[in-house]
């Protein structure tokens, strides 16, 4: 079966401080996106499509189009802030885009099949792909999915990060809540959220959203109408963003078991600070060395 993956790869990694996604990480210069085309051809996906922004689209495709698999057919969308429905304007002195639910929907005009949706710098696990390709062969029109992983396995040692907790119900997503600053305190296992300053203790193994999606087809139609309703209530404003997981909610309050979450076992990381470089190369490594990934990806 045909599936398309669309990889989020606009953003700058302001906290990272440089652009993340080119950011040569394995044994043999490997970025992380090398390693989720690898995983997406061997699963089974039969495209890819990359979100990017102009301004660096030489530079991307000198460092990533050479590494792409011959199964994968490429394409690529712009992530632009004026690329908006007719009768919007951008709101005078606004300079950044709309978030990453208006990444996806760019990707529109190269989707024809079930796709999935994933973060350029996150690396998660050939299984994680697997399950979800397989997910996508049976989803309904009706229906999204979510790869969910445990909160503990996802934090950085070096400061606070933003998750997606999830609450479930039958396999099914009920809630989904975006917390901007999770960080740990004292021990790994001391998990907080922080909110005006006061600290809410979150479960090592609540479930939460990396990015990683399943979508039907006809999930573009539906996600353009929710970006006019977006724009209408916050279109006037100047940081305002539209993201995947609000969305969700917005999806799943309309309709019960509307998400599937997928369970998995592989391992998430990422660099969402400098400082995590040298645990995301060291965890490549054995990755390699444990025969998960042959001894070069080029």
């Amino acid at each position: 079966m045909e599936a398309a993956l669309i990889i989020m790869a606009a953003g700058m990694g302001s906290r990272y401080g440089g652009l993340k996604q080119m950011d040569p990480l394995g044994p043999n210069g490997e970025t992380l996106m090398e390693y989720a085309l690898f995983d997406a051809a061997r699963a089974g996906f039969t495209k890819v499509v990359f979100v990017i922004r102009r301004d660096f689209e030489d530079a991307f495709k000198d460092k990533i189009a050479p590494f792409i698999p011959p199964s994968l057919q490429a394409s690529y969308a712009y992530q632009e802030l004026d690329a908006l429905p007719p009768g919007f304007q951008v709101p005078e002195g606004r300079e950044k885009p709309w978030g990453t639910a208006q990444a996806v929907l760019t990707a529109k005009p190269f989707i024809n099949e079930p796709f999935a949706v994933q973060n350029a710098d996150d690396f998660y696990g050939a299984e994680a792909y697997q399950t979800l390709y397989t997910a996508l062969q049976s989803l309904n029109e009706n229906e999204s999915c979510m790869v969910g992983y445990r909160l503990q396995n996802t934090l950085s040692p070096h400061g606070h990060v933003s998750r997606g907790i999830c609450q479930t119900q039958k396999g099914y997503l009920t809630h989904i809540i975006e917390h901007t600053h999770i960080e740990t305190q004292n021990t790994r296992t001391n998990i907080v959220s922080i909110h005006n300053q006061i600290a809410t203790p979150l479960p090592e193994d609540a479930i939460c959203s990396m990015n990683f999606w399943g979508f039907s087809t006809s999930f573009m139609e539906e996600l353009e109408n929710y970006f006019i309703q977006f724009l209408r209530e916050h279109g006037h404003e100047m940081h305002s963003e539209w993201y995947i997981p609000t969305v969700i909610a917005e999806i799943i309050q309309k309709q019960d078991n509307a998400v599937n979450v997928l369970s998995c076992e592989s391992n998430w990381f990422g660099v969402t600070y400098a400082e995590d470089k040298p645990h995301v190369m060291q965890a490549l490594a054995e990755q390699h060395q444990q025969g998960n990934y042959p001894p070069s990806l080029r």
